[in-house]
């Protein structure tokens, strides 16, 4: 993160002579205004410069993409990058490579997700910025999956009257199979197991 500290005339003089120092625009930054400075008496006596500071804003989908192309240039896997930036960095990724992208069960997506966010979080002073990764709308996808399990898992507890164990599965899967079957009557899910071997079980209750 780019900061500079200017003084000039005015406030309006100092940033803009941080602005040419720094090559950019003036929505690329932040002003923080260390002195309004003074023109004193007669413009002679008591003159006091202003004094800025000028931060230059993080751009967290330039950080994201040049991150994750050298982490697909590593991994060989040749993939189109698009990022929407708004209250969430959304990525989305096209390649060929799909599977090898997605891994287990979004295992590596989710390792890239992370890292992703450890990495434009870097020296961030204002609010965490949240990533989401995603390819050819795997994630929704796989939710659909799931809750398509989360209601046969349930189903079969009913019949059986015995629990249902679902594989291991990340803390993001296993809050989609809760929330699928919170509101089945006679059904109880709860998770057992230590991370990354825990998971969700499907049990049966009486009325």
């Amino acid at each position: 993160m780019k900061v500079i500290e200017m003084t000039g005339k005015t406030v309006e003089d100092a940033v803009e002579s941080a602005l040419k120092e720094l090559n950019v625009t003036r929505d690329k930054v932040d002003v923080d205004v260390i002195e309004e400075g003074s023109r004193g008496i007669f413009n002679l006596i008591g003159v006091k410069p202003a004094k800025v500071r000028v931060i230059v804003k993080k751009n967290f989908s330039l950080e994201a993409k040049f991150f994750l192309r050298q982490v697909l240039d590593a991994m060989n896997i040749k993939a189109e990058i698009k990022i929407n930036d708004d209250e969430a960095l959304y990525i989305n990724v096209t390649s060929p490579n799909m599977a090898l992208l997605i891994g287990h069960h979004g295992e590596t997506l989710d390792s890239l997700q992370y890292l992703i966010g450890l990495v434009i979080n870097k020296d961030n002073t204002g609010e965490f910025k949240r990533v989401i990764l995603d390819t050819e709308n795997y994630r929704a996808k796989r939710e659909e999956t799931l809750k398509r399990l989360a209601i046969k898992f349930a189903e079969n507890a009913k019949k059986y009257k015995k629990p249902q164990r679902f594989e291991p599965m990340n803390p993001y899967e296993r809050r989609i199979i809760h929330a699928s079957l919170q509101n089945i009557p006679n059904i109880n899910t709860y998770s057992e197991g230590e991370e990354p071997n825990r998971r969700v079980i499907v049990d049966y209750k009486k009325a």
